[in-house]
């Protein structure tokens, strides 16, 4: 069955382009012009990921984020205009899983895209990841520390799991993305840095101080393979 995307973009020249290429790509495309038609078909209808532009007539795109992560898991591929990065690094935090800057090739809009929805997907039963209290199940996508379950986004637990899986090893950035997206990437921003804050505020004892996932400066982060 192809799997439902729903584009929340008013830009209606823009919405009928993505929405073709993605729907010849073998998606079911589903369009909102505002965020808060968008919210309103989410709480309605199932959507395997949803593709959100930032600039939107009614309502700020961070807020549709928002307001999403309150009720759902849905990826969320965030487009922007916006030459700030401020509001990628906000957008990442409220949960987005990657962002895309305009204007974009579509190819490299569905490269991506592919890539949220692979990291959400979970193929055959491996077994939990286990270092000391930190248990990381990739079946069910869940993380616990000292048995209590820990919140993070899709592409959080898949950064979590690349580097638990190659713990002891330094990582550098650029590696990481390879590893998490499986796609060629442009030039590294902050994100990266970003999304691994968010994990240590989840998993360490003391995020201030971690323990877990250790930077190397100039070289990118380690996991450690034991530390309780």
């Amino acid at each position: 069955m192809a799997e439902r995307i729903l584009l929340i973009e008013d830009d209606p020249r823009l919405a009928e382009m993505v929405s073709e290429y993605l729907g010849e790509a073998g998606f079911r495309v589903s369009i909102a012009a505002t965020g808060r038609a968008g919210l309103e078909r989410l709480a309605r209808e199932p959507f395997d990921a949803l593709v959100l532009d930032l600039m939107l007539p009614d309502m700020d795109g961070l807020d549709v984020c928002r307001e999403l992560r309150a009720k759902h898991e849905t990826p969320v591929l965030m487009l922007t205009a916006r030459g700030d990065a401020a509001d990628r690094i906000v957008g990442l935090e409220l949960g987005a899983d990657d962002y895309l800057p305009k204007p974009f090739q579509p190819r490299e809009l569905l490269a991506r895209l592919r890539a949220i929805l692979r990291r959400g997907k979970s193929g055959g039963r491996p077994a939990p990841l286990r270092f000391g209290s930190l248990e990381i199940d990739r079946d069910s996508r869940s993380v616990r520390v000292d048995g209590q379950e820990r919140s993070l986004t899709g592409y959080q637990f898949a950064l979590l799991v690349a580097l638990a899986e190659n713990a002891g090893r330094v990582l550098s950035r650029e590696t990481l993305m390879d590893l998490v997206k499986g796609e060629p990437l442009e030039a590294f921003d902050r994100s990266i840095d970003v999304h691994v804050s968010r994990i240590r505020a989840a998993i360490e004892h003391d995020p201030r101080k971690p323990r877990r996932i250790v930077t190397v400066r100039g070289a990118g982060y380690v996991f450690a393979k034991a530390h309780d």
